[in-house]
């Protein structure tokens, strides 16, 4: 009885363990994804439980000895651990180097293209389509951890769909914008919470020229 009791408490223990590491890491690197989903389009729900998916909420040997919270493989000068994964000097640039692969790489395109800043769900199967990992339960397992630590809260959720917290009973109408004196790709991109280049591949534009006047696809 008294085993039985123990391993109840070990269990709880550590559960508790897991949560308070969660939620630690949630407010420590939340403004991170928020910033970047803002310049890049990316959900910062995604990125952030992308990031606490891969590193264990940052405990992992590559989280703590290469700064890398996920998974990208490269390489590293630290001599504390051998390892096939990248290093880098900061948590930040990790988060930057994770949003800048998903630009980089034609296969997630249509991410940008496709899905807004908060549907998390197609964001997360749409990047384990493009190869980012083997794992066929990975999204399943992203997608529950949005929702387990309420990470959607953190997306840019038009007014009218604040409701519709999972995203899939969501539907928006593509908003436009007139091109005004003074503005740049850049410019719009920001105020739109969207990228230039979700700009550029939505209205078939080949170069970063704007006439006063043009009406854009955001």
């Amino acid at each position: 009885m008294k085993k039985l009791i123990i391993i109840l408490f070990l269990l709880v223990y550590t559960a508790a363990g897991a949560q308070t590491s969660a939620s630690s890491y949630i407010k420590k690197h939340k403004d991170d994804a928020v910033e970047l989903m803002n310049l890049h389009g990316v959900p910062a729900s995604i990125i952030l439980a992308v990031a606490m998916h891969e590193s264990a909420n940052g405990t992992s040997k590559i989280a703590r000895y290469l700064n890398n919270h996920f998974g990208m493989k490269g390489k590293n000068s630290s001599t504390k651990i051998k390892s096939a994964y990248r290093g880098y000097k900061s948590v930040e640039l990790s988060y930057l180097d994770f949003v800048s692969f998903l630009e980089r790489r034609s296969q997630f395109d249509k991410l940008f293209i496709k899905y807004p800043q908060y549907d998390y769900k197609s964001w997360a199967l749409g990047i384990q389509r493009g190869g980012y990992a083997a794992s066929r339960t990975w999204a399943s397992q992203v997608i529950a951890t949005v929702k387990k630590y309420e990470l959607w809260k953190f997306d840019n959720i038009p007014a009218k769909d604040n409701s519709a917290s999972d995203s899939e009973s969501a539907t928006v109408s593509t908003p436009v914008y007139k091109v005004k004196r003074g503005d740049t790709l850049g410019k719009i991109a920001w105020r739109s919470n969207t990228t230039v280049k979700a700009i550029m591949q939505k209205n078939h534009l080949k170069g970063s020229n704007l006439e006063i006047g043009q009406e854009l696809k955001l």
